[in-house]
């Protein structure tokens, strides 16, 4: 075939592989949403105990060799619950060894965060609601400096809240009101957050306790929130929302299950989360998930 008669059919098959992609790829379904950004695989769980380890979990690095710290009802101190803090959500602890639990009441205008410091003492920070500020308070994630802890609220929402870190922070004091320093504002909505756990300084991971999936397309979903900035307390901050996988749902029971709270865990690269089972089986196969990534 001469030369330019073979450059005439190259161009034509070129033409022709170039339509037919743009066909395919016209008619093919969407990628799931962060397909391609993120991806986390499950490697094993271990039951959750339905009184003590259904709220939430954090591993702790200081001391060295310290277990990993779980929340439920049957964790809650009684002194704490007679004063009417009957719900303790996700907890999270600081790199220097600092636990943070957040605790919620069924009434009134306030949130009450509980630190223990790394010396064992225990100490009560007090929020008192913002204007339109949701009672509860379901988790906190402290940012990799310390300095700074985010929360979310229940529902569907478009932004986290942003604390000085309390007991870590300087200008927090048990005595004096734990102040809302900053908001972190999402591109899009998020519903029924039950943990959130930084996987770097900018970037987070979330559970999800969606029942719905009309915003990502699918139920209980593993959010990553990527952060314009590393959050602090001057200025705002935007998040991009991720939908990356649903969470593992494995029982015996059918029924509605609860996604619970989330902690990565940077020494080994590990993501934990807690997915409650339905029915009776809350008793009996409730879920700690764990997940790398790849």
């Amino acid at each position: 075939m001469p030369f330019r008669a073979r450059q005439r059919c190259h161009a034509a098959l070129t033409g022709l592989a170039a339509l037919t992609l743009a066909a395919v790829l016209a008619t093919a379904p969407p990628a799931a949403a962060g397909a391609a950004a993120d991806t986390w695989t499950e490697v094993g769980s271990d039951r959750a105990d339905p009184l003590t380890e259904s709220q939430g979990l954090a591993s702790v690095e200081v001391p060295a060799g310290s277990p990993n710290r779980y929340t439920g009802i049957g964790t809650i101190p009684l002194g704490v619950a007679g004063r009417g803090w009957n719900h303790v959500g996700d907890p999270d602890t600081s790199y220097d060894g600092h636990y943070i639990e957040p605790y919620q009441r069924d009434d009134g205008n306030t949130k009450m965060f509980r630190v223990q410091a790394p010396d064992g003492r225990w100490s009560e920070y007090v929020h008192t609601l913002s204007a339109g500020e949701a009672l509860n308070n379901s988790w906190v994630a402290v940012s990799p400096d310390g300095q700074w802890m985010l929360s979310g609220e229940w529902g569907t929402m478009n932004r986290l809240l942003v604390f000085p870190t309390p007991g870590v922070n300087p200008a927090t004091s048990p005595s004096v009101n734990l102040p809302q320093a900053a908001t972190v504002r999402l591109d899009r909505a998020v519903r029924d957050v039950q943990g959130c756990d930084f996987l770097d300084a900018t970037t987070l991971l979330c559970s999800s306790d969606d029942p719905a999936g009309t915003l990502f397309g699918i139920t209980k979903p593993l959010l990553r929130i990527d952060l314009s900035a590393a959050p602090g307390g001057t200025a705002d901050v935007t998040g991009r929302v991720t939908a990356l996988r649903q969470l593992p749902l494995r029982s015996a029971c059918s029924g509605a299950f609860e996604a619970e709270g989330i902690d990565y865990d940077r020494r080994t690269g590990t993501l934990r989360v807690i997915v409650v089972s339905p029915g009776f089986c809350v008793l009996t196969d409730s879920k700690t998930y764990r997940l790398t990534r790849g």
